[in-house]
């Protein structure tokens, strides 16, 4: 094996290795969730170098100073008090969602108008209006950094959802049709089609390693895919109503899935098995999340409550 390069992760804090196996380019995480501002930076260093082998001496001071900027991040805003900056009247229908990029210095707003717009930031000035769809942008998201355009065509009914992966070389859409589309973030083809579910996508989302894809449907279940082989490996039953949302815990082995049924429910990824239910919400949930740290869940309902469970 020969490392090629070490690449910073700022959430889950981590550096992700990128490595040369039989030919083959392939990648790893070396997570580092109990990173903190106090944390002995040298120490820390040894032991990485100790647990994995492609960190030779040579990478010493690399590494040093990744796990250095990463300690920066965590010292950033920790006690920042929020404030209304700017209010943008940015489409002349309502909006369905907004994403900014990994810089912060720009954003992008998705619109039942049927458009997208991109903003600077800090001025509050429109950039780019991109025109094209025929229905409602239901989902957005920026690649790192962004570029060309591409349009994904193969779905036969809604997407629910889109996103990419963690080095943006996929992107993964969700659809009323039913199933999942993988396209290559680069050249904008068609890849894969992930299909199983009997009814609706609601949701979809990669691992932090860009390893293992789940999926959330309206026929009640959700499902884990070997992004590589694309065949799923996992399926989780148990929820009586619709799952709306989906999502990995940082270390990419728990599953948290929010429904219809009014309760949230967290899985083993490997096995389906559940593992706990959330009972509390009084209607549907729509939205659901793990902390950084994997500790704390998130859950959000049409209840008008958020709940937090540790």
């Amino acid at each position: 094996m020969k490392l090629k390069s070490l690449l910073l992760r700022y959430y889950p804090p981590g550096i992700m290795l990128e490595y040369e196996k039989g030919g083959e380019l392939k990648t790893k995480s070396i997570d580092l969730l109990e990173l903190s501002p106090s944390t002995d930076v040298n120490t820390l260093v040894g032991e990485i170098q100790q647990a994995e082998p492609l960190i030779t001496a040579s990478r010493t001071k690399q590494v040093r100073l990744l796990v250095q900027r990463l300690q920066e991040k965590l010292r950033q805003h920790s006690d920042h008090n929020f404030y209304l900056f700017k209010v943008l009247r940015a489409h002349i229908l309502p909006l369905t969602n907004v994403a900014l990029n990994k810089a912060g210095s720009c954003f992008i707003t998705g619109s039942y108008d049927r458009t997208c717009k991109v903003w600077d930031t800090a001025s509050g000035e429109e950039l780019h209006t991109l025109e094209g769809h025929k229905n409602v942008v239901y989902a957005i998201a920026f690649n790192n950094p962004y570029g060309k355009v591409h349009t994904l065509i193969g779905h036969c009914a809604e997407i629910s959802s889109a996103l990419f992966n963690w080095d943006c070389s996929l992107i993964l859409t969700g659809s009323m049709d039913k199933t999942c589309m993988l396209w290559d973030a680069t050249s904008g083809k068609y890849v894969a089609t992930l299909t199983g579910h009997d009814d609706e996508i609601l949701d979809s989302c990669f691992d932090y390693t860009g390893k293992l894809i789940a999926t959330a449907s309206a026929d009640g279940t959700a499902r884990v895919y070997n992004a590589t082989t694309r065949k799923c490996v996992t399926k989780l039953e148990g929820h009586e109503g619709e799952i709306s949302k989906i999502s990995f815990n940082p270390q990419g082995n728990r599953l948290l899935t929010g429904s219809s049924d009014k309760t949230a429910r967290i899985w083993d990824v490997q096995t389906g098995q559940c593992l706990q239910v959330l009972e509390g919400h009084t209607d549907e949930i729509f939205s659901c999340a793990f902390n950084y740290k994997g500790n704390i869940v998130i859950t959000g309902s049409k209840d008008n409550s958020c709940r937090i469970w540790r």
